[in-house]
């Protein structure tokens, strides 16, 4: 028999109240409360379709598959938890699942439950498959061509759970596996990215610096245009100003801000200015996109800046 929780997910879909209390989405590091946010209409209903169709094919079919689409779409409309608890029943269903442990490690770190993230990140880096697997797209970038692989996902967002833990070695390991499935632009720049700024927090400048070797100026960046410009800032041929400057216009403002926000906080904090880095991480943390990884790890700074302040100051 198929839990309740699913039966009743149609009809939470279809009931639209004009009023209705906002929803808990996560809660922050330092405890702030975020609610699930209001899309626009035509978004709303874009997202509300797709999660019924979801919820049909799971229906009819409970595949390792379908207990991953639900959950995704549960996840783009903010309901992370529902999303956790939808890929832990499939792996109740498939414990060997690497594809559904990668997902539930995913929204793990959106609900800023690190460990959890990297014990099921850890077990899906130890069961996952070769050759690589292309992973589709929940919501299409404007070339409607999915980029990234299962393998890739998992080490990506493993290496970036050891880094909001501030484990940065175990980091560079976890991306270093990242680089050797990073087999297009898109990918090759997300990834250096976060070991760059890995290195950088190790105090490594040399592996930094080769690591803005990998880059060139004619990359050919379909999704990771934000990380393109903090690689292209860590070069020198960006100011930080520029990634500061969004166009408030775009569908993904916030996230722009809150991925090259971070970039030039991190860039200033690895410079030894932290006042002007805490400056950033707030501004980031001030934007609306919470579940962003930029924002996220904005958050695990700034809380750790703070107790270290905290600290030196109770230190006698």
């Amino acid at each position: 028999m198929k839990p309740y929780f699913y039966a009743v997910l149609v009809a939470l879909v279809a009931c639209n109240p004009q009023k209705k209390k906002p929803e808990v989405s996560v809660v922050g590091l330092d405890g702030t409360v975020y609610y699930v946010p209001e899309p626009d209409e035509q978004l709303q209903q874009k997202l509300d379709s797709a999660l019924a169709a979801a919820q049909k094919d799971f229906e009819d079919n409970p595949s390792e598959a379908n207990y991953i689409w639900l959950g995704r779409r549960l996840a783009y409309l903010s309901r992370y938890q529902e999303a956790v608890k939808v890929f832990t029943e499939g792996l109740q269903q498939y414990p060997d699942s690497y594809r559904l442990l990668r997902h539930r490690g995913h929204r793990y770190i959106t609900l800023r439950q690190f460990d959890k993230a990297l014990a099921d990140l850890q077990m899906a880096a130890s069961l996952m498959r070769q050759p690589l697997e292309i992973e589709p797209d929940g919501q299409p970038n404007r070339l409607n061509i999915p980029l990234s692989t299962v393998q890739f996902n998992i080490w990506y967002h493993l290496g970036l759970a050891h880094y909001l833990k501030g484990d940065y070695e175990s980091a560079e390991k976890a991306y270093l596996r990242c680089l050797d499935v990073a087999d297009n632009d898109d990918l090759l720049v997300a990834t250096a990215d976060w070991l760059y700024m890995t290195y950088c927090r190790m105090n490594q400048p040399g592996e930094a610096a080769r690591v803005l070797e990998l880059i060139g100026d004619d990359m050919k960046i379909v999704e990771n245009d934000s990380y393109y410009k903090r690689l292209k800032m860590y070069k020198g041929q960006l100011k930080p100003e520029e990634l500061l400057t969004v166009d408030e216009s775009s569908d993904h403002a916030d996230l722009a801000l809150a991925t090259q926000g971070y970039g030039v906080g991190n860039y200033y904090l690895c410079l030894g200015d932290t006042a002007r880095a805490v400056d950033i991480f707030k501004k980031v943390k001030n934007g609306k996109h919470f579940a962003a990884f930029g924002f996220i790890a904005a958050e695990a700074d700034l809380l750790r800046l703070e107790q270290g302040t905290r600290n030196r100051d109770t230190d006698f």
